[in-house]
């Protein structure tokens, strides 16, 4: 049967397994407790139960202790005498086929996005743009877009600033499209330095990356595990969160619907789950929260894991069908209210007794365990022993990791960079076109009187923007269709729900 044993419960009921079923995997779920007591290891046991199923997963590595499902588990002196207690007679250390992935490109796959996909609402979050610059940066979305100037990476986007900045082309671009004022300009710039300087620039730029490999089994079935190293990009909160709420943007805009499936195809992990909605802008979150209500129709479950069950709001709770509250300490107001809330909702169970007092008393390994059961109808809540992976529990070395990576189908297609012609590209070959003519006009090295006059300016823009273009603009277009005509790019309503809805 297509199900995942969860682990054992503690309660005398006449059914002591608890699984989680495959065919309701895409109802989503929460893993949560506080640090150290095992929220790990039920995330370990759902994502290679989901693997062994076919499925393929994709889940941050916050710690660096994922990294050990791409090893057997050692059968030592702490993992005997739990399967004893479990009563399991039939355990099998195996492996699961992993593919390392990191933004940084140093411990997996670099992981790619252009900045044309991203789109100008996440890009103003991960900017932490106000209203304002957001609208700004909104308008030279479009603008680029109508020009056909690929946005592939950060200097793609710098040099767009650099020439909207300029008196003229502000003020053609304010006419035709809003206002872009020089001190919105400005602060993006500042914005996208302190960006650069953070790292991000590893993340955008090509070859991007193409869910297509994100999906895959190996020779035996079995689902691939796509871990992504995220121990230094956790630093970098914004940058990470809203990395992820742009995959599962990519994935929902991709996949086509359909449907209940008897498994998913494909589960997303969300680690620190409170990242993703610190901050978030009222309109993102009316999207991630519609994103998650509608990707289980495209096959997708989303696990959030988090140590308190009140990080996600309310919308996104009310979608999860699967969980696993490991222990909480109520030693704060705060804690009392998120053990209130998580005890409000399970299931009840009359053998439990009170589902609040038990949530503080669960030990290592312990958890309140309730998931959807035939018809869709939750497990009244079991007190539950889980039972360990069949991979290790803990980090790799580094020669571990250098060997899963040089079997990795997809290293020849993601480690070598590319730069192909975009927009830093065609503004720079403007730029110096425009400072290259007035010289040639006379020789002496001095613009001509009428790049002195008020109208050069205007004459100018209006090569760009004007009536005047039109040989311009044909050859221009026919220069984008030939680069997008086997791309993934094109134009604005190619991005992702979440980076361009307020256009659809």
């Amino acid at each position: 049967m297509n199900e995942i044993l969860l682990g054992k419960s503690q309660l005398q009921t006449t059914a002591p397994d608890i699984y989680l079923h495959a065919r309701y995997g895409n109802r989503h779920g929460m893993i949560a407790g506080a640090t150290g007591t095992g929220k790990t290891v039920s995330l370990t046991v759902m994502a290679e139960g989901f693997s062994r199923l076919g499925v393929p997963v994709f889940l941050a590595d916050v710690k660096g202790d994922l990294a050990g499902m791409s090893q057997a588990a050692v059968l030592g002196d702490k993992l005997k005498p739990r399967l004893d207690k479990l009563g399991i007679t039939n355990f099998a250390p195996s492996a699961n086929p992993v593919v390392f992935w990191d933004i940084y490109g140093k411990l997996g796959h670099p992981v790619r996005a252009t900045v044309t996909e991203m789109g100008p609402t996440l890009f103003a979050r991960l900017l932490e743009l106000n209203d304002v610059q957001s609208g700004v940066l909104e308008i030279l979305f479009k603008l680029a877009d109508d020009h056909g100037w690929l946005l592939l990476d950060l200097k793609d986007l710098r040099a767009l600033l650099t020439w909207a900045s300029d008196k003229d082309n502000a003020k053609t671009i304010s006419a035709q499209y809003g206002l872009v004022s020089p001190t919105s300009i400005a602060a993006i710039q500042r914005s996208l330095l302190t960006l650069d300087s953070a790292g991000g620039d590893a993340f955008f730029g090509e070859p991007a990356l193409d869910l297509a490999d994100f999906m895959r089994q190996d020779m035996s079935g079995r689902g691939i595990v796509n871990i992504l190293a995220a121990d230094q990009l956790i630093l970098r909160p914004m940058l990470y969160s809203t990395f992820l709420l742009w995959l599962l943007s990519e994935l929902f805009e991709k996949l086509p619907e359909v449907g209940d499936l008897d498994v998913p195809k494909l589960v997303f992990f969300f680690d620190e789950a409170h990242l993703l909605f610190d901050d978030c802008p009222p309109t993102l979150q009316k999207r991630v929260e519609q994103v998650v209500r509608l990707i289980r129709s495209k096959g997708v479950g989303v696990y959030f894991c988090s140590q308190n069950p009140d990080d996600a709001p309310d919308v996104v709770l009310g979608q999860l069908g699967n969980r696993v509250q490991h222990a909480l300490r109520a030693f704060t107001p705060r804690d009392q209210k998120a053990v209130r809330s998580a005890a409000e909702t399970f299931a009840p169970n009359p053998l439990l007794g009170n589902v609040a007092d038990v949530i503080t008393q669960l030990g290592v390994g312990e958890a309140l365990v309730s998931t959807l059961q035939d018809g869709g109808v939750p497990l009244p809540v079991e007190r539950a022993l889980i039972v360990p992976p069949t991979s290790r529990i803990g980090a790799i070395t580094d020669a571990e990791r250098a060997t899963i990576r040089s079997r990795s189908p997809v290293g020849g297609k993601y480690d070598t960079a590319v730069d192909r012609e975009s927009a830093y590209e065609i503004l720079s070959q403007r730029t110096n076109a425009t400072a290259a003519s007035p010289v040639a006009g006379d020789g002496t090295g001095t613009a001509p009187a009428a790049a002195q006059s008020p109208g050069w300016g205007k004459a100018v823009s209006d090569a760009v923007f004007g009536t005047n273009r039109r040989q311009g603009m044909i050859e221009a277009l026919a220069k984008s269709a030939v680069r997008n005509a086997g791309g993934r790019l094109g134009s604005a309503l190619m991005r992702g729900v979440l980076g361009s809805l307020l256009r659809k």
